[in-house]
């Protein structure tokens, strides 16, 4: 049984649309980025710890699959020098893999200058369903899998959210307006056997942005809920000239590098 692990609509759509079958179990954790913490290395941890804590609540009537096994995979990953800074036990942790052009300090040199480089369903798992003795916590663990995923937007490696109000939605435009930036997932599939992270990055080209195309388009309210403040699929696609990269990447979910992951549990 695949269970995603977020309330995101445009997660379940994009997995509906690659044709699986999952339930939808939204974590609830905080969010918040340690101080100085690399933008790869925290969307990766959240999108783990999101994963884990759904797999625990699931598995808890099984107190031995409700033991994490430890994250394999082999790569770069920040997220090992900030766990050992912290003194946490996942210092050993490796990403699967970082995919995308976006990953690259000519990235980071983009971001600087505003150049850029040349049939499935989910079910709805309610609140009552998460406790241990409902029906449809899993009778077999070992068979559960549980996708956890986190999307942010940075621009020279600053963390960009979800805002907190209108006027954070149009800062946050403000700085994108006329500049290239980054859209990192990371992405984490949970089991009773493995936990495996991986992340994916794009580029994203903004055009610039008049005070009052700002104001008109968080008067919408479509920025609110989104990392960075727009909607690459909404009113916003108006300003994005071109990508590079993993378009789907930017709506929520790199379908193609969670297929993966999940083909090949």
């Amino acid at each position: 049984m695949l269970v995603l692990a977020s309330a995101s609509p445009r997660r379940r759509e994009l997995l509906t649309q690659a044709g699986f079958s999952f339930e939808v179990h939204p974590a609830h954790i905080p969010e918040d980025p340690y101080p100085n913490e690399d933008p790869i290395a925290y969307v990766v941890r959240l999108a783990r710890e999101k994963a884990q804590a759904v797999f625990r609540e699931l598995t808890s009537a099984s107190p031995a699959a409700n033991v994490l096994p430890p994250v394999k995979g082999t790569g770069f990953s920040p997220d090992v020098q900030s766990a050992k800074e912290r003194g946490a036990s996942q210092a050993s942790e490796k990403l699967v893999s970082v995919k995308g052009t976006g990953f690259s300090p000519y990235i980071n040199a983009m971001e600087s200058t505003g150049a850029l480089a040349p049939e499935g369903g989910f079910t709805e798992i309610s609140p009552a369903s998460a406790n241990p003795a409902a029906p449809q916590a899993p009778s077999q663990p070992g068979r559960l899998t549980v996708l956890g995923a986190d999307t942010t937007v940075t621009l020279d490696n600053h963390i960009l959210g979800k805002p907190s109000d209108p006027a954070d939605a149009a800062r946050m435009l403000r700085l994108l307006s006329g500049r290239t930036h980054r859209v990192i997932t990371g992405i984490a599939v949970v089991t009773a056997q493995s936990t495996e992270v991986a992340a994916e990055v794009t580029a994203v080209k903004f055009l610039t942005l008049s005070d009052e195309e700002i104001a008109a388009y968080v008067a919408t309210g479509e920025p609110m809920d989104k990392a960075g403040a727009y909607a690459i699929q909404g009113r916003a696609a108006r300003w994005i000239p071109r990508i590079e990269g993993d378009y789907f990447n930017v709506v929520g979910l790199p379908i193609a590098l969670v297929s993966t992951l999940l083909e090949s549990r």
